[in-house]
């Protein structure tokens, strides 16, 4: 049975470029789960944050077989909501509902790991109508994951910057949206708080230089908001090594290769994520027409058989 894969793994020690990595949390890495899919709006879509949790597996565990699949789409809600006119009035903004059934029955998957909520409130202040049809949205997509028999991890929304963004009032209603999918840990959601350490890092930041931002549009995170999701979600996972890594390049200097893994890994999803969306269908105009799916997996094994060649080279050649 799936559910048999996420009992907990034996804490091992992993040698890595001289230093041990010694996995003693409760909470089990992910097992050989196949695949891990992603799903989300732009932020998810444009995808650092995924290829770090994804390097970060293949430069730790070269050994194992964790397949992560990206399937974020730009624009889309999980509450089903679009503002007026929105893309200049050109489409509206597409609906995961529309999509989910198709891209479970195809990708087939052992875990979701979900952010939505950035989109949902459209850019307005808190109203209890569109904060219902968001709740709902993830209610029902925790109801069809569960059905497909994959496990679901939810991710809070990432902060949103008003300074620079245009909403106002709408980082109160992130606030608010992140807030209730951390009070659903009570009835046992597994939640991972992306929303708590972005406001953070963002009020530090701007503590010592008032141009200090994570998102130059208030929206989408550059590289630094990348690094803070991706080291959230792996913390949560276990990733104990990470506890005081300051950026990417921490994570990555742990392992001789680290960078050239990371490029490889982004090359790898690249590939996939345009053939994933473009073979389970959206309502999404202006997207990258993909490769036909198995051209682009066999593509995508060779650059993965790269990948692990260098992931278990101990040394620099």
């Amino acid at each position: 049975m799936k559910c048999s894969r996420f009992l907990l793994l034996i804490p091992c020690v992993i040698a890595l470029n001289g230093c041990a990595f010694r996995q003693t949390t409760s909470r089990a890495m992910l097992p050989d789960a196949r695949p891990v899919l992603f799903l989300g709006d732009s932020i998810t879509h444009s995808g650092q944050y995924v290829d770090l949790v994804d390097a970060y597996f293949v430069t730790r565990f070269p050994e194992r077989h964790i397949e992560i699949v990206n399937l974020g789409l730009p624009s889309e809600t999980v509450s089903g909501l679009s503002e007026p006119g929105h893309a200049d009035g050109k489409f509206p903004r597409p609906d995961l509902h529309e999509r989910l059934a198709r891209v479970l029955d195809k990708t087939k998957p052992d875990v979701v790991i979900a952010c939505y909520g950035m989109n949902d409130g459209i850019y307005l202040p808190f109203s209890e109508e569109r904060f219902a049809a968001f709740t709902n949205g993830l209610m029902r997509l925790r109801a069809r994951v569960a059905a497909a028999g994959a496990k679901i991890i939810h991710v809070t929304p990432p902060t949103f910057e008003e300074s620079r963004g245009k909403g106002p009032g709408y980082a109160d209603t992130l606030d608010r949206y992140a807030d209730w999918i951390l009070s659903q840990r009570a009835v046992g959601w597994d939640v991972v708080d992306l929303h708590g350490p972005m406001n953070r890092a963002l009020t530090e930041g701007t503590r010592t230089n008032a141009n200090f931002s994570l998102a130059r549009d208030g929206v989408h995170p550059g590289d630094a908001g990348h690094w803070i999701m991706a080291k959230q979600i792996l913390l949560h996972l276990g990733a104990r090594d990470l506890a005081d890594a300051n950026d990417a390049s921490n994570m990555l200097s742990a392992h001789p290769h680290g960078e050239a893994v990371l490029k490889l890994v982004q090359q790898k999803q690249r590939l996939l994520k345009d053939a994933w969306v473009t073979e389970t269908g959206h309502q999404r105009p202006g997207m990258n027409k993909g490769l036909p799916l198995s051209e682009a997996q066999a593509k995508a094994a060779a650059l993965q058989e790269q990948i692990r060649t260098l992931a278990v080279r101990k040394k620099s050649s």
